[in-house]
């Protein structure tokens, strides 16, 4: 048996350009297959490894950790042609290297001949994550997985693969530089915000890989009913993004679709392929049907970023923490003040919001009026969350299915569908700024989960059900307090540990990011990214995160709020 060792040298992106052929470097006593870099790509500190291609001699085991380690380099056509030389000739004609990307730790890989016989290799490992072949990432339970491999000498009297499933696999350090998360953009049922769909794509031809997903294949599954493309059914972007030296590509169409095409759509197509290419680099986009350029610009789309200021309620008012003032926002700071509420989510024009009352019943707080109008009188409910047309959401902690929302003006409850039917518990809902996605922790299996499902709604804007299947994000490592939407693709959890606060930061399709603050937090509000996620103890004072610690800011909060956007 051998046991994977390691990651091999690093060669800076200088010995790309200088050495030819530069493929790593063996080790005396023993073939190795190595991984250098090479070139910085886009003025960004990318590194793209360069596997060892096969030695002459190698033992099948050999063979199969060549083969792995060969999952790193995607080549400059994004083609795996390294990987390839790995296989026999009949199966390097069919294996599809984009099927799946498996992320393991390469610290637990072993390689080992197996019981079957000669030729036949067992590879032990243990997976952390994987990428379907549209790009989506999803985390796995960490287990111990095992795959066989079947070789046969070739006519040269060389070792070759001639059995071995799709796809390739990635240690989780190597992942992030050879695939990036880029978020494709659609647009929300009323055209007003652009949606983020996470994906990853090899960063060799990212501009390729975007362009073909956004345009020639459908959201994902999970969020497909919540979302609108402008991109008309029949369209087909040639599978070859070109971008020149100044960030522009052109994006070429195989029909004319198109040219039938409002200009509004027109500029909507731009839009989501302007935004959704940004990502990798690009600033411009050009779309053409034959040689013919489309005149077409990007529209203004609806911001969700808030000010940077936390909303809070304190002894002094309601309003946006500056300094030791507070900054009131007309009517509504008086309502909130007047219900003196636990919980206040506000909604992105600033004259509503959906509160939970000291009594734990949900209400409806206004601009225009100081009472509160109560929609939920159930027991145990969670603190409620507001979308950008006025509905308030509120659901039971121990009836995660019998979700509603209250239209603006109405106190009758609307029956929400298919709303976490397999969980026994809910501890916290948050609705995304524009209104398609809702992140909830839920109890499943004894376990807190975050997940995050689509909204769906009916063609008046009235939220109807959850799109089925919802996403389980993360286990949380403990009893969740509260969930926020920190930016647009990321969600904050914040759960009590066993001596600490545990603060989850994670992204719709992606990595976890955890940290720990002092024990004792109550609540936890997002911003406009990282920098902006708050947290409140349970003694009011304010804390915010500076690098990977959490630090007192102020004192005094009694309650604090979240938003949902800003009026623009």
């Amino acid at each position: 048996m051998i046991r994977s060792r390691g990651i091999l040298a690093v060669v800076l992106a200088l010995c790309a350009m200088l050495v030819t052929g530069c493929a790593g470097f063996p080790e005396s006593g023993s073939i190795r297959y190595g991984l250098a870099t090479g070139e910085d790509t886009g003025g960004s500190q990318n590194v793209t490894f360069i596997p060892n291609r096969p030695q002459p001699g190698a033992t099948p085991e050999q063979i199969v950790e060549g083969f792995i380690d060969a999952g790193s380099g995607p080549g400059v056509d994004g083609a795996w042609a390294v990987a390839k030389e790995f296989l026999a000739p009949d199966l390097r004609d069919v294996w599809d290297p984009k099927a799946t990307v498996r992320i393991d730790d390469r610290s637990e890989r072993e390689y080992s001949e197996s019981g079957a016989g000669e030729g036949t290799v067992g590879f032990s490992y243990e997976m952390v994550a994987d990428v379907d072949d549209i790009g989506s990432y999803r985390r796995a339970e960490l287990a111990s997985n095992s795959q066989d491999f079947r070789l046969a000498k070739q006519a040269d009297g060389e070792w070759r693969i001639t059995e071995a499933p799709d796809g390739i696999w990635l240690d989780e350090g190597q992942f992030p530089q050879v695939f990036h998360k880029y978020p494709l953009m659609y647009f929300d049922p009323n055209w007003q915000y652009l949606v983020p769909d996470v994906r990853w794509f090899p960063v060799v031809k990212a501009a390729t890989w975007i362009t073909d997903s956004l345009v020639n294949e459908p959201p994902s599954e999970w969020l497909a009913e919540s979302v609108k493309t402008a991109f008309p059914d029949g369209a087909t972007a040639v599978a070859s993004v070109p971008v020149d030296e100044a960030g522009a590509a052109v994006v070429d169409f195989e029909d004319d679709s198109l040219l039938s095409a409002s200009s509004t759509a027109l500029d909507r197509m731009a839009t989501q392929l302007t935004e959704s290419l940004r990502a990798a680099g690009v600033s411009d986009v050009v779309m053409r049907v034959g040689s013919t350029p489309v005149e077409a610009s990007p529209v203004a789309v609806r911001s969700t970023r808030v000010p940077a200021a936390p909303l809070v309620l304190t002894a002094d008012g309601f309003g946006f923490l500056s300094g030791d003032e507070i900054d009131q926002i007309p009517g509504l700071s008086a309502a909130v003040v007047a219900a003196a509420p636990t919980a206040v989510q506000v909604g992105p024009e600033r004259d509503i919001a959906a509160a939970r009352l000291p009594g734990g019943e949900v209400a409806r707080l206004t601009s225009t009026s100081t009472g509160a109008e109560v929609l939920d009188t159930r027991a145990g409910l969670v603190d409620p969350t507001v979308d950008g047309s006025g509905f308030v959401w509120s659901v039971p902690k121990d009836q995660p299915g019998a979700l509603h929302a209250y239209a603006p003006q109405s106190t009758d409850a609307v029956d929400i569908a298919d709303a976490w039917g397999d969980a026994t518990a809910i501890s916290a809902i948050a609705l995304s700024r524009d209104g398609t996605r809702i992140a909830a922790t839920v109890t499943l299996g004894g376990r807190t989960v975050l997940t995050v499902a689509g909204v769906v709604r009916d063609g008046d804007g009235v939220p109807v059900r959850l799109a089925q299947p919802a996403l389980q994000l993360a286990i949380v490592g403990g009893p969740a307090a509260g969930v926020t939407w920190i930016d647009d693709a990321t969600i904050g959890v914040l759960a009590a540990g066993e001596d600490a606060s545990i603060v989850l930061e994670q992204p719709v399709g992606g990595p976890t990011v955890t940290s720990t603050a002092t024990s004792g937090m109550a609540s936890i509000a997002g911003g406009t990214g990282v920098s902006s996620l708050r947290l409140r103890a349970d003694d009011g004072t304010l804390f915010v995160k500076r690098g990977t610690a959490w630090q007192p800011t102020a004192t005094g909060v009694l309650v604090l709020a979240t938003q949902q956007g800003a009026p623009q």
